[in-house]
């Protein structure tokens, strides 16, 4: 699509798109105009074709001459309103040549005859010419091509009708063909100069509009790019859960409305049960897999309010808003059992996958994530220490009471991992011990 659209090559003689396809988009863009504008006109024409038979009768009187020229006007003027009626009930007849062009030769035929009927009244048949030949460029939603021919038989017309039967005196015809002549130039010109200007306002909002829609595309192009980067930067490409910076955003967020709301925010430590062997012996890809499989399974028992992130390696950490260590123990026994529940198989290889679950509980004086992290941490230790694939609770404060009550569903390592856990020497300060896998 050109960008100028007064550039000499859009526009042709008549100053129409070269496009046929574009200029028929504009015309069809066009049609409610001009069928407002022939209806007016032609409603117009109508009525001066009319007024002119009191011209008429002041120069023929009574005679049979008025009587034919009254008829004759009576049937131009008909014509104009029922093609103005017809334009008005469907439109799309204010571009169809036939129906205009039509009218157009009832009209320049009914002037033509008031000159043989009309002989002295040269001056105002004259005036009459002068103005239908304006009205046909103005006036007529007419192509150019059909004004011209409008026109020319307008003033061959003229010319032929006064030579017959009203001969001029040289002078005065040669000035009344100067006179149409100019009023056809300036017609042409001016008609000429509002096509182009037209269509240049036309190409212009064409362009306007692409450029629009190419922005809408981009805007929308850049707002999804920027989903995914978001997404990228909040979620694990390989698990497709949340990634650890995200997760602590989403756990401190809930941490502070813990704090505030005084209700228990719980922390779960996941480990899978010798991921480095895995990775060892069948290799990364089957190894990814396994992460993927593990982070679903876990996913799938968890409430849609829990926050489940990978913390590293092969380690998941997960909080449980709302939750006190036995409702989150709970919660990790399910989520242990989801995972061991039946073996991963994929090319060949079978995999028995199991997971060491440790959990702690945030403390309501706690201003950050990091002790209870640690808790948590410490009891996956023991839990890996004691067997593995067991689920191992730090206890705080009157839930411990509680949680030693609640012996169904507690594995042996589980206890055992708890007692661990209640031991203090069996973990060293300073955090998670080396050499886990």
């Amino acid at each position: 699509m050109a960008t100028n659209a007064g550039d000499g090559n859009e526009l042709d003689w008549r100053g129409e798109f070269r496009d046929a396809a574009r200029e028929a988009l504009f015309r069809r863009t066009m049609q409610a105009h001009d069928a407002c504008q022939l209806r007016y006109a032609l409603v117009v024409a109508a009525a001066l074709f009319l007024a002119f038979s009191l011209t008429d009768f002041s120069l023929l009187g009574t005679s049979n001459a008025f009587m034919v020229l009254l008829a004759m006007r009576a049937t131009v003027a008909t014509s104009f309103l029922l093609l103005a009626l017809a334009v008005w009930r469907r439109p799309s007849l204010a571009q169809e040549p036939l129906s205009i062009n039509l009218v157009c030769l009832m009209a320049v035929s009914g002037l033509l005859l008031t000159i043989p009927l009309r002989p002295d009244g040269v001056m105002t048949n004259l005036a009459s010419i002068v103005a239908a030949s304006m009205a046909f460029y103005l006036f007529i939603p007419n192509r150019l091509p059909w004004m011209l021919a409008s026109n020319a038989y307008l003033i061959g017309g003229f010319l032929t009708s006064v030579i017959v039967w009203s001969p001029l005196p040289g002078g005065v015809l040669v000035n009344s063909l100067l006179l149409l002549g100019f009023v056809n130039l300036l017609c042409w010109l001016t008609v000429s100069r509002i096509h182009r200007l037209q269509r240049a306002q036309f190409a212009s909002l064409l362009e306007e509009r692409s450029i629009n829609r190419r922005l809408t595309r981009e805007i929308k192009e850049r707002n999804q790019l920027e989903q995914r980067l978001r997404h990228m930067a909040r979620t694990d490409e390989l698990t497709g859960i949340t990634n650890r910076r995200r997760f602590f955003e989403l756990a401190e967020q809930e941490r502070r409305r813990a704090h505030r709301d005084g209700t228990p925010l719980s922390l779960c430590m996941v480990d899978i049960d010798y991921f480095k062997t895995i990775n060892d012996v069948h290799g990364h890809a089957i190894g990814d897999l396994a992460l993927t499989v593990v982070a679903a399974r876990c996913q799938s028992i968890l409430r849609e309010s829990d926050i489940i992130g990978r913390y590293g390696g092969e380690e998941f950490v997960i909080a449980l808003p709302l939750a006190n260590l036995l409702t989150a123990k709970e919660v990790a026994e399910r989520l242990r059992e989801a995972v061991c529940h039946r073996p991963l198989e994929v090319k060949g290889v079978t995999l028995d996958l199991t997971v060491t679950v440790g959990i702690s509980r945030v403390d309501d004086t706690e201003t950050s994530l990091d002790p209870a992290l640690l808790r948590a941490d410490r009891a996956l230790y023991a839990g890996k220490e004691s067997g593995r694939n067991c689920v191992v609770v730090t206890p705080q404060g009157p839930e411990l009471t509680l949680l030693e009550s609640v012996t169904a569903g507690v594995t042996p390592g589980a206890v055992r991992a708890t007692a661990s856990v209640s031991a203090p020497a069996a973990v060293p300060a300073g955090g998670r011990l080396p050499g886990r896998f």
